[in-house]
């Protein structure tokens, strides 16, 4: 493993700093945004295969905002522009994206709302609620996701009990053994009572849960032109919940496809595969 590459550099945006990982290259660059709550090492076992043909950034959305989950959390409507203006800084032209859920939706939202001109996007498990959802003023306790998360079990005394426990949960047991313990290494840091804690507080993700509700995204997917791929677990917990062929339909250029023998975290599950996926999206490299 290369520790250089998985060094977090970082760019002012306005206001804020937002941190990114970076695989330097020649090739055209391909920006990778996590999921809700989840950080851009999770990329690592996708980036490293397809550094030698692409630029690749993952920036890291966690924390660059204060917010509070009551006051409404971390707009997406925000975020989104905070993407297309990371990507003003950074001279990125005409990139691909690739984004896992809560990214998915940012990147639809920059491309859609802020016009950021994105070769291809593929999208994986975006989060579009039912429209009906933007419309609800909901407190945290009520919200299906981040009333789960502000409670998240938030100390391990080490390393591997903190492994062993995620390997319990339904949500972590199919993941690839790398991504678990990069996701370990990287997404807990040292705890004030001498263990371990979840370097994405249980506030901050619920902040991020909470921000999905402030920016209604279907009245947009129209206006993304660029070809679109979306991506949907055969077992996903949100199957019945978010509907991925519709959203897929909306697009000028959409397509989907069922992702079989995965759930909702496709990437962390499935990284030979996705990786398969993005090349053959892609077509280059």
């Amino acid at each position: 493993m290369d520790e250089n590459e998985l060094a977090l550099k970082a760019v002012r945006v306005g206001d804020s700093s937002i941190p990114y990982l970076l695989y330097d290259g020649n090739g055209p660059t391909v920006v990778l945004l996590h999921a809700t709550g989840f950080l851009p090492w999770l990329w690592h076992p996708i980036a490293r295969q397809l550094k030698n043909d692409y630029r690749i950034i993952a920036p890291y959305y966690c924390d660059h905002r204060t917010t509070d989950p009551e006051m409404g959390g971390f707009s997406w409507l925000q975020l989104a522009q905070d993407l297309a203006e990371f990507c003003k800084c950074l001279n990125i032209e005409n990139p691909y994206m690739v984004g896992h859920s809560m990214g998915g939706a940012i990147m639809t939202i920059a491309g859609g709302r802020f016009r950021v001109d994105i070769k291809k996007l593929l999208l994986i498990e975006p989060i579009f609620l039912p429209r009906e959802l933007y419309t609800i003023q909901m407190r945290v306790e009520d919200h299906p996701l981040a009333g789960k998360s502000i409670n998240r079990r938030n100390f391990w005394h080490d390393a591997a009990e903190a492994k062993a426990y995620l390997k319990s949960k339904a949500l972590f047991a199919p993941w690839d053994e790398e991504m678990l313990d990069l996701y370990v290494e990287y997404g807990m840091m040292p705890s004030l009572d001498g263990g371990l804690e979840l370097a994405c507080h249980p506030k901050k993700e619920a902040s991020l849960f909470m921000g999905s509700m402030s920016y209604d995204p279907w009245p947009i997917l129209g206006k993304v032109k660029c070809p679109v791929l979306v991506l949907e677990g055969e077992h996903t917990q949100n199957k019945g919940f978010i509907d991925q062929e519709k959203a897929a339909r909306a697009f000028p250029h959409g397509e989907y496809r069922q992702v079989e023998d995965a759930g909702h975290l496709i990437p962390m599950e499935k990284p030979n595969e996705v990786t398969k996926i993005i090349r053959n999206f892609f077509g280059e490299g």
